[in-house]
Formats: C-alpha cells, structure tokens, sequence
C-alpha cells in the first residue's frame, strides 16, 4: 500500500470523541471538519475544528447517520480522509465503502473486514472457523419462531439475545425462562433497528457472572499487527460500560499471552487492517470466549493509551496513510496502571433517568494523574436526540491502588450544575470492598447498588477514604490519613446549596 499523506480530516462524530480527534490532528498538523446538526450548531467541537459544516436537523437519523451528507460534507470541504469516531456510522461497511468510492481516506479497517467482523454472527463464524473458543450461540440471525426456541431448549436458560449489527449495549435481552423469549427477540430486534438500521438478532448461552475482557489490536497493511494489552470492563448497566481500567487483576501473563495471541489470529482471519478491539467473556475458572470484535476506536482507549504511552488516533491517521507500525509487539512497554469512569447526564438515586437541561456551572478536576476528555462546556444543552455521556475521566498510577485513590479525588473534584450526573454512582463503585479486591463481574452493579438510596453523603466519602487508605497502605506506604472533610456533611450541603443558588 503507497503512502498517501492525510492533510484535512472529516470527523463524522460530534462530542468527546470528535474533539479527541481533532487534538491528535493539530499535533499532527492535519486540519479538521467538524460535522454538526442543528442542536450542535455551538458544541465544542464545532468550535474547536478548523472548519465546520452543517448536515441537518438533530435528530441522528437526519445528521449524524445520513451517509449523502456526511460524504458530501467531505468532498465539498475538500477533505482528504474521514474519521468515523465510535458510534453512529462507525461500524456501517456501507458507509466506509461510500467513502472509499468518494475518492476519500476511511480512518478505519476496510469495508470487507468490517462487514465480516462488525456483524456478530459473520464474526462468529469466522472465528469459529480459526479454532477461537467461544459460548455456543446460533449459526445465524433468528427471529421469533421454532429457531429460537430450538436452540434455548438444547442449550438450556439463561440465553442472551443480541443485535447482529451494532454495538454499545443496545439491542441485548437476557431471557431466563420460555415465557420470556418472544417478548425479548421483538423488543431487541426493534431496539437494533432504531440504533443501528438492522433489525437481525441472534442467540448466545448466557454465562453466569462473567468478566468482559478485552484486548486492544492494532494491524498496518504491511502484515504488521500488535496488541496492547487487555481492559477490563466488567462495570456495566444494562451492558452500558461505566468503569474500565487496564491491566485486569484477573489477568496473569500467561493469560495475557494467550488472549493477545486469540485476539491477533481473530484480526488475522478478516485480514484486518487499522486498531480494532476483541472482546472476551471470562467465567470463574479464568476460561475466555470469544464475544465479538469492534471495527472501530473504543470509547475506553484512553486507558491503553495512558498504560503504553501511545496515542492511538495518531496510530490510526497514520496506518490509513500507508504507514508501517512504527513498533513490535516486543517494543510495547507496559507502565502502571489506568481506570476510566463514564460521566453521563442520568440520575442514580432515580433509577437512572436521563437528565437533560443547561449546564449552569461546571469546574473539572486537575492535578496529576488525570486525564478528561470532554465533549460539553459550561452554558451547554443536554438534549434528548444522543448519547447522555458527558465526559470520561482517566486516572494514571504506578499501582491499581493508587490509580483508584486519584480518580476518586478527581471524581470529587467535579462540580456541575443544571444536569445530574452518575458520579455518585461512580464513587460507589471505586469505594465498594468488592471493587477493591477485584470481585467484580457484569452483575456488579446490579448486585451492590440500589437506586433511591443515597451514596455521594458523607457516609460514602468516609468509607472511600478508609478505603482507598487501606489499598494504598497495603501497597506499602507508611503513612495514609483521610482527607479533611471540612464540617463534614453540613459544609457539604451548605457549598451545594451556594453552587445552586449564586
């Protein structure tokens, strides 16, 4: 593949990711488009990019979905390439072939690998066919009829129903019993059309408690392909990640190994081009199966890259420019350890409802170890047409302890206001015993915490500051002390009160 130098990149994407995007491409020296749809008309990105053009109304299906003016946006600014982030077209082949057809660079793996992989069960067979160890699922989509109840009666409940395209959670029932296996086929089915425009499903024997594990690929179109090690996901609601973090404690070298060989031979076998992530079920017994792999940036990738030193956009810029990795599996140096948190505009305490309105006040956290890679400002609009994800915020340390011990501080440090935000939720999670002993599983939330109840009092941060005291003393320091509370819970409540009313 000849060297075609990138000079101008169209980010099909809008918020954090295309923000992201547009960073690595200044220091790149790479000029950007941003994309935006009416309700984005000021969004950071808009700002942010050196250009901008409009391509619709908000919502997705008339903007960030329509293929005709993603593409003609591109050609009309004169744009070399085109980055799809995650989400939206990210993982169409359709999509990625109109670009190529476009005269146009597609910041990404071809349309073949992402047809072949970016549909679940094509992505089954072909791992299947490799030898990769998997959980029994059907050979194709089914629909409500004798197909669906065949495979459940031979393999038994539970089963999980999953879209074929698509990603990101949407479009999964896990049924429990035969009664509920009708119901859960229609309704994934239509939650997969109205995300992804296909309403295909098809079933996979539910594992008990597992772990999801994924290990981060990256291939040039020389034959060159790496890994950069494992995530681990397990933090999920309703199979949304919320917390990830690199390396897994569940993870030996050994395993490691293993699983970066799998995830390579599962890249290999859709001659896969550009970074792209394989996705992992692990049981009690530390056996991994293969789930299916995302032809795209993960939203997580913040975490491998704060763990290796690497900037992955770069990475992709320029294997899509004809580039050769520019290091062996052997040169990719582990340091540390890094954990992610998902801050959403939804409130915890009232069963997770998404919080929409302006955002009235906002002050990030800072200091060392922290990385925020934020798609909203302070005056902005949470509105109802995209996903409520607001920012990530990435902590960096020597040890898993003291990785926790930052984000937990950052986490504090948040201050936002006309929006409710899961960071509760989050601090629950880092400053639960389970979380700190690595007992974790898919089911963690569903298993410790109960809406309604409050988590972000007083109570919580002592607990969380005991908590992280212990992790960090168990690491070997000498001396830990909890943080001044500074009147405990009635200076918090009288600093909330201000925030709301100045």
């Amino acid at each position: 593949m000849a060297s075609r130098p990138i000079r101008k990149i169209l980010i099909a994407n809008r918020g954090e990711i295309a923000l992201r995007v547009i960073r690595t491409c200044r220091e790149m020296g790479i000029r950007t488009v941003a994309v935006y749809s009416a309700a984005d008309r000021s969004a950071p990105h808009v700002l942010a990019a050196d250009e901008a053009v409009p391509i619709g109304p908000a919502p997705s299906r008339e903007s960030y979905l329509s293929m005709d003016r993603i593409v003609g946006a591109a050609s009309s600014a004169g744009a070399d390439a085109v980055h799809p982030g995650y989400g939206f077209l990210s993982e169409n082949p359709e999509f990625a072939r109109r670009v190529r057809e476009a005269g146009l660079v597609f910041v990404g793996p071809s349309p073949e690998s992402i047809a072949s992989m970016g549909d679940k069960t094509a992505a089954r067979s072909l791992a299947a066919a490799a030898g990769v160890p998997m959980v029994p699922g059907t050979a194709g989509p089914v629909s409500a009829g004798p197909g669906a109840l065949e495979f459940c009666l031979q393999h038994g409940y539970p089963v999980l129903v999953k879209a074929a395209a698509g990603g990101g959670g949407k479009g999964m029932r896990i049924v429990r019993e035969e009664r509920e296996l009708i119901p859960a086929l229609r309704a994934a089915a239509f939650e997969a059309q109205s995300a992804f425009g296909d309403e295909r499903v098809y079933i996979e024997k539910y594992i008990e408690e597992p772990r999801h594990v994924e290990i981060q690929v990256i291939a040039d179109a020389h034959g060159n392909a790496i890994h950069l090690g494992e995530r681990e996901c397990s933090i999920q609601r309703r199979h949304q990640k919320i917390v990830e973090e690199s390396p897994s404690v569940i993870v030996d070298e050994e395993m490691r190994r293993m699983m970066g060989r799998t995830a390579l031979m599962v890249a290999r076998t859709c001659r896969y081009v550009n970074a792209g992530t394989v996705e992992f079920l692990v049981d009690r017994e530390k056996n991994f199966y293969f789930l299916e792999m995302n032809t795209r940036l993960q939203v997580e990738h913040p975490v491998t890259e704060l763990r290796t030193g690497l900037d992955l956009v770069a990475l992709q810029i320029r294997i899509a420019s004809g580039e050769e990795l520019p290091l062996t599996q052997e040169e990719v140096a582990f340091r540390g350890h890094a954990i992610e948190c998902r801050i959403c505009a939804e409130d915890p305490e009232n069963n997770f409802l998404p919080s929409t309105g302006t955002i009235t006040h906002l002050r990030s956290p800072a200091g060392p170890g922290l990385r925020e890679d934020r798609g909203v400002d302070e005056g902005g609009e949470i509105g109802v047409h995209y996903d409520p994800m607001m920012a990530k915020l990435i902590a960096w340390g020597p040890s898993r302890p003291e990785a926790i011990a930052r984000l937990v501080r950052g986490l504090r440090e948040y201050e936002i206001l006309g929006v409710r935000t899961n960071i509760s939720l989050c601090l629950f999670i880092l400053t639960h015993p389970a979380f700190a002993s690595g007992d974790i599983s898919t089911h963690f939330v569903n298993r410790f915490f109960s809406p309604g109840a409050s988590h972000d009092g007083l109570e919580v941060e002592e607990g969380a500051a005991a908590a992280v005291c212990a992790l960090i003393a168990g690491e070997g320091e000498e001396e830990c002390s909890p943080p001044d509370m500074r009147g405990g819970r009635n200076w918090r409540e009288r600093r909330r009160d201000f925030l709301r009313n100045r």
